[in-house]
């Protein structure tokens, strides 16, 4: 969810826009759903493109990013409906806004430029700031509850799972060795000095933070959660965008798309089907769409972000 934020304005357009927008193809009279507002860059394209009177219900748990979607979206008065809720709970925010079916979903995943860049928020390592990483400031966990609380063995497991760390031990323990830890730098400078430099163009606690980030916010629960509302959602012909910015998420997208486009997923050894289960979605595309060189240059941090798009049948 990567698209820039400065003050009330949005310099330019959110991560893989023009795709998103030929993906979802949005039309007058369209129902769609942006389930990860942000500051509401996609969505006001979604709304522009189906004037004059298709609808957008846009989801957030981030405050801010609803004060913020609000404000960019206030043109489009009625149309727009913002609610600051998980999209786990897909099926029943639409049910309270009474549709039934929509036309498009869009899912862009991860945290927001907006939310790295408030340092206040403690997702980066770049501003020394309290250990936080919450999307949603009402969420009991945070950063700082699993690197003071958790053991040696749960925090290396958090390392490895989410953030692919293969010094998960190492950095775990050196974490407790210098506990209490208690700002975004101070827990750099310990995982760097276990890790050292990292991969070019990579600093050595980007993969702890992730893993931290990812646990504190229940993201691949709450992604799998997801998958298959959002598919009960679509008309027939409708779409699913779904932006990734890692291979965790965009493993299980895949993985969701491959098996929900199959008519039989039983063992391939398994001589007859007993399984019963029919394909709800056509995978457009076989690899995920990834970002033009011409955008990584402009957003540097679009250059991880793959998206994949199913239609259902």
């Amino acid at each position: 969810m990567l698209s820039s934020v400065v003050g009330d304005k949005l310099p330019h357009r959110p991560v893989l826009y023009q795709e998103i927008m030929h993906a979802l193809k949005p039309h007058r009279n369209g129902l769609y759903i942006d389930c990860t507002v942000g500051a509401g860059g996609h969505a006001r394209g979604i709304l522009s493109a189906s004037d004059p009177d298709g609808c957008l219900l846009g989801l957030d748990v981030d405050p801010l990013a609803i004060q913020l979607a609000g404000e960019h979206l206030a043109p489009y008065g009625m149309r727009v409906k913002l609610v600051r809720a998980s999209y786990t709970t897909l099926r029943q925010q639409v049910k309270a806004c009474g549709w039934v079916r929509v036309d498009g979903i869009l899912l862009d995943l991860g945290a927001s430029s907006m939310q790295f860049d408030t340092p206040d928020r403690g997702f980066s390592f770049l501003h020394n700031a309290p250990l936080d990483m919450r999307f949603d400031p009402i969420n009991p966990v945070s950063a700082s509850d699993l690197v003071n609380d958790l053991s040696e063995s749960e925090l290396a497991d958090i390392l490895f799972n989410f953030g692919e760390e293969r010094s998960s031990y190492r950095v775990a323990r050196a974490i407790i060795n210098a506990r209490p830890i208690v700002t975004t730098q101070h827990l750099a400078e310990v995982v760097s000095r276990v890790t050292g430099s990292g991969k070019p163009g990579m600093h050595a606690a980007t993969r702890t933070f992730q893993a931290l980030r990812i646990s504190v916010n229940k993201e691949l629960e709450a992604l799998q959660t997801v998958l298959p509302q959002a598919v009960d959602l679509l008309v027939s012909g409708g779409s699913l965008a779904i932006i990734a910015f890692h291979s965790l998420e965009d493993r299980i997208v895949k993985q969701f798309f491959r098996r929900e486009s199959r008519d039989c997923v039983c063992p391939p050894k398994q001589p007859l089907c007993t399984c019963e289960h029919h394909a709800s979605i056509k995978e457009l595309f076989r690899s995920p769409i990834r970002p033009t060189d011409n955008e990584v240059r402009e957003n540097p941090r679009a250059r991880s972000a793959r998206l994949r798009v199913a239609i259902r049948l």
